[in-house]
């Protein structure tokens, strides 16, 4: 080998710099054990994962900038070191969908025309089961809605004041759309600099944000982020800023009390109507829905509003009443009745009922709000519901403290809106004036006397963390359109350790049985193979430091399937190697002609190629933790090729100079697979009988018991959930049935004690509060089965200590992108199929070989899919259809084809050198590469039932994939790829 001085002289800096790299994330987790045993040390009573969070902050921050190895301080250190992946480290991943309707209203400035108004509810129809952008979606509707009868340029539409220098009257509705879409994307755009921003401000270590090609979509990740109620207030939060006037108590009783009265008249005739109906059907008695003394009038009584809502009659000031928090919906439901807003008098016609932002008081031993009292306000609107004042007149915000030392928001105002500031607080001495937040009323002061240009958004239990949340948003700006989580994943600190210590168990026993494996089977070659093996080891983690790439749990199983997989490459060049010794010729002479590429090179690159292709086809469609697991297996392929063939080469080439007697084998494998000439096409047909049976059954049971799909594909929630005890799934089910309506899916989920709860209980409902609510309700199902666990510390996020109870991971998927991902996964396996055949077809220049590759991994596909049918119901592990059963198929897509590759590599090799092209010949070539096939599939077996007996409960069912991947692909590429390569190859020369 040429330039070993240089291939040496490489490989030792890029050691030096992968160790450097490293050498950050071990003195940032030292920090970080430090801060962990500061806050146990100083936990006090209050002992919840809260508190403990708190303490490692307060501790982080105070070391922040300080130095802690060779002049960098642990801030530099954060920006230095490996991600780790929420999975591994707990945090908060979301996807938020940015309103394109929104937006739309707002070009249109608030149209109300009917034809405009119907498109955008069909559009909103349509985009339930449709891939396309809303955009188009609202156009086609559009188009039916309005017949040619009016345009989009119409003024009562986009041709308004607000967009007259882009579009008049003569534009056509295809000019109309591209400055619609220029707009959209401006929005957009502005969005996604708003999150950032607000993002950068949250105080997370390494955040990450990005933009998902042009469909308003925005992915957010904060690993280590443990507050899930912050996070979400800070994404979803338009920070939509107004000042208003406010009505008193006293203005607005006497309304109050005629809506109470109201009320009980027209739900007295609503349960009237009822006792009717069930008269009339006979299905049952009113005493079964009402009790057994409830009559239409007690019905009414027990509903009217004042049951619900308690008024302000004690004392005069601009709150006007109070209610529970669970009575919220009911009393807005009241008030928004047409038959009740009617009864407004015409100074209070376009009043606004608006709530306080938080309770008055909140239990702190049980962390459930829901006996809470929240206040209730009257601002003083108007037919256009534009405030006094709005937020863009916010020149500045910051978090400071008051008078009493309470935490507030300082806002400075600009020019324009220090006079509108003056000029409300003058007209409004000694009345109140709300500051409100997104329909939320944050602070009501009393206005003592004209203001200036400052002004301060108070509330008594306001938080420091709430007061410069409030002043990130606000400064930072108001979003364009609100912001919906359509998809979500929160994974607790107490699982991330967990699955970080099982993925370490995993990978050093994985590691342990590949170098027993290696130097058992080639002795002294296996011990160099090694070495290079732990060196490729090292250059992985030490490129995903550099780039500082985010390490996932199936990016752990992708590198150790890439430990288990770059084993291959040493294994062909070694049995190349051997084959070349048995023929006679000298240690020097095999070795160079097993590390060329007419011996084992070219077999190397060409199932390396294929491999790789499958990733970055995996990368491109794939999201998240996939995208961590295909990176991973890239780079894994990329450094496992100049550890086999540079490193390897260099130790053994050491050896040869030096005249060590290189045998490639020991004497317990000397006589394995020596030979063998197995007659492999005499069996074909029994081999296509065989595989036609397996994928018959497989089929039947794909079209009659059908696939467990996840929420990935079918929209929905999951929950993770710990008890303190065993747990038996179908009692928690009907237990749950009561509060959600309808049963959820529920499977042990590893240990006994431990559940995975899916449901698709409200996933259409798209309000703020929904998954709050969704979240409580579980509770409340689950509750007596959670011992004295408060709601507060059921709930995701937080470090749960030692005996850890509640959700230990939530993941919510909207059903439209859940049809998004469904439709990627399809693309995202077809398209590796077709760049793997024209890859084939290309190297190979014979379709028949093409044939043979991709009916082998359709076969493999199919069988890996009919066994999951069939056994879903039966294993006591996740099997379900989601993003990472897909990365499984596409990583059996890619061993199957590395394996078949290497095989067609020997039978073009052997073909080139014979007249005719026979079965005997295609035999010879199986038989000549039966030991690397069986040595590379038992290795990686090996490695993988490591991670599958040892690593983390959430990549079994991925695993258990994998498994029957790499048999069935061993088997496939046999008796399947071989076979009808041999057979397509026979029928074309027997047509010419």
């Amino acid at each position: 080998m040429q330039n070993k001085g240089l291939i040496r002289l490489f490989a030792i800096l890029f050691g030096l710099v992968s160790l450097y790299q490293l050498s950050f994330t071990f003195f940032g987790n030292k920090v970080e054990n430090e801060a962990k045993a500061f806050a146990e040390a100083n936990l006090g009573e209050n002992k919840s994962g809260k508190e403990l969070a708190r303490l490692e902050r307060k501790y982080l921050d105070s070391v922040a900038n300080k130095e802690v190895v060779l002049g960098n301080t642990y801030n530099d250190i954060k920006d230095k070191e490996m991600n780790l992946g929420l999975d591994l480290k707990g945090g908060i991943n979301a996807i938020l969908q940015v309103s394109v309707k929104d937006i739309l209203i707002g070009l249109s400035n608030e149209s109300k025309n009917q034809v405009f108004r119907t498109a955008l509810a069909n559009a909103d129809e349509a985009q339930k089961n449709a891939q396309d952008d809303y955009i188009d979606l609202f156009y086609e509707e559009f188009e039916k809605a309005s017949k040619g009868s009016i345009k989009l340029s119409d003024p009562k539409i986009f041709g308004n004041k607000l967009l007259r220098e882009k579009i008049d009257f003569n534009k056509t509705n295809s000019e109309v759309k591209a400055v619609l879409q220029e707009e959209i994307n401006s929005s957009i755009g502005t969005a996604f600099q708003v999150l950032r921003s607000r993002v950068d401000k949250f105080g997370v270590v390494q955040p990450n944000i990005q933009r998902i090609g042009t469909s308003g979509r925005i992915q957010v990740e904060l690993p280590g982020a443990k507050d899930v109620e912050r996070v979400t207030k800070l994404l979803v939060s338009t920070a939509k800023l107004q000042f208003w006037e406010v009505y008193s108590n006293t203005e607005v009783i006497s309304f109050l009390s005629q809506a109470n009265l109201k009320s009980i008249e027209l739900l007295k005739k609503s349960a009237e109507k009822e006792v009717t109906k069930e008269k009339d059907t006979a299905k049952s008695n009113l005493a079964d829905l009402l009790g057994d003394d409830t009559d239409s009038t007690s019905v009414a009584n027990s509903e009217m509003l004042f049951n619900f809502f308690i008024p302000n009659q004690q004392q005069f000031g601009s709150v006007i009443g109070y209610s529970k928090i669970q009575d919220t919906a009911k009393v807005n439901s009241i008030l928004k009745n047409k038959q009740i807003t009617a009864l407004l008098p015409a100074n209070l016609r376009n009043t606004k009922f608006l709530w306080d932002y938080k309770p008055d008081t909140q239990d702190a031993d049980s962390g459930d709000n829901s006996d809470s009292f929240i206040r209730l306000y009257a601002i003083k609107s108007n037919r256009e519901g534009i405030a006094d004042i709005e937020g863009d007149v916010i020149a500045d915000a910051s978090q400071q403290f008051d008078q009493l030392g309470k935490p507030e928001v300082s806002m400075t105002m600009n020019t324009k809106g220090t006079k509108l500031w003056s000029s409300l607080t003058e007209k409004n001495i000694n009345k109140h004036v709300a500051i409100v937040l997104d329909d939320y009323v944050y602070s009501a002061p009393i206005i003592k006397g004209k203001l200036g240009s400052t002004s301060s958004i108070s509330g008594g239990s306001m938080t420091v963390e709430e007061a410069q949340d409030i002043a990130t948003v606000l400064k930072a700006g108001k979003l364009p359109a609100p912001a919906r989580i359509i998809e979500s994943e929160v994974v607790g600190p107490s699982l991330g350790k967990e699955a970080i210590n099982a993925s370490m168990w995993s990978f050093a026993l994985a590691i342990v049985l590949v170098l027993i494996w290696m130097v058992l089977y080639y002795g002294k070659a296996g011990l160099y193979a090694n070495i290079a093996l732990l060196v490729n080891i090292l250059f992985i983690f030490g490129v995903l430091a550099s780039f500082n790439s985010v390490l996932t749990l199936p990016g752990i199983a992708g590198i150790i399937l890439t430990i288990g997989m770059s084993v291959d490459a040493n294994v062909i060049i070694f049995e190349r190697i051997k084959e070349a010794l048995n023929s006679g010729k000298s240690l020097f002479e095999s070795v160079s002609e097993g590390f060329s590429f007419k011996g084992a090179l070219s077999a190397i690159l060409d199932a390396n190629i294929t491999t790789f292709l499958t990733g970055v086809i995996l990368y491109v469609f794939g999201t998240g933790p996939i995208k961590g697991f295909a990176l991973t297996l890239m780079i894994g392929i990329a450094t496992s090729l100049f550890t086999a063939i540079f490193i390897t080469r260099l130790f053994v080439d050491g050896a040869v100079t030096k005249g060590s007697n290189l045998t490639f084998n020991t004497n317990i494998s000397k006589n394995w697979f020596k030979n063998i000439n197995i007659e492999f096409l005499r069996k074909r047909k029994i081999a296509y009988i065989i595989s036609g049976v397996f994928i018959v059954i497989g089929l039947v049971s794909i079209f009659s018991i059908g696939l467990k799909q996840g929420v990935d594909f079918k929209g929905g929630r999951s929950f993770v959930v710990r008890f303190d005890k065993d747990m038996k799934a179908n009692d928690v089910a009907e237990s749950l049935k009561e509060v959600f309506g309808t049963a959820p899916e529920v499977k042990t989920y590893g240990a006994t004690n431990q559940l995975k709860i899916t449901t698709v209980f409200k996933i259409e409902e798209k309000s703020k509060e929904v998954d709050e609510l969704v979240q409580n309700t579980l509770y409340k199902g689950l509750k007596t089965y959670l011992s004295d666990l408060s709601y507060e510390n059921f709930k995701p996020g937080f470090d749960k200590g030692e005996n850890a109870q509640g959700i230990m991971s939530a993941r919510k998927v909207d059903p439209t992108i859940a049809d998004d991902i469904k439709q990627a996964a399809i693309f995202a396996v077809f398209g590796s199929l077709l760049v793997v055949f024209l890859y084939i077809l290309l190297r190979f220049r014979k379709v028949s070989f093409s044939i043979g590759a991709v009916a082998a991994v359709f076969h493999d596909v199919l069988i890996v899919l009919g066994i999951f049918s069939i056994l879903y119901k039966i294993m006591p592990f996740d099997m379900e259809i989601g993003q990472s059963f897909i990365a499984a198929i596409l990583t059996v897509v890619g061993y199957s084809l590395n394996d078949t590759v290497v095989i067609f590599d020997r039978i073009r090799e052997y073909a080139d050198n014979s007249s005719s092209f026979t079965a005997s010949l295609v035999d010879k070539a199986l038989s000549s590469t039966l030991g690397r096939t069986i040595n590379t599939s038992l290795t990686t077996l090996l490695v993988m039932l490591a991670i599958f007996f040892f690593g983390g409960d959430s990549i079994k069912g991925f695993m258990f994939a994998l498994i029957i991947g790499v048999i069935v692909g061993t088997y496939s590429s046999l008796f399947v790829a071989t076979p009808i390569m041999f057979d397509a190859t026979k029928n074309k020369e027997t047509k010419n």
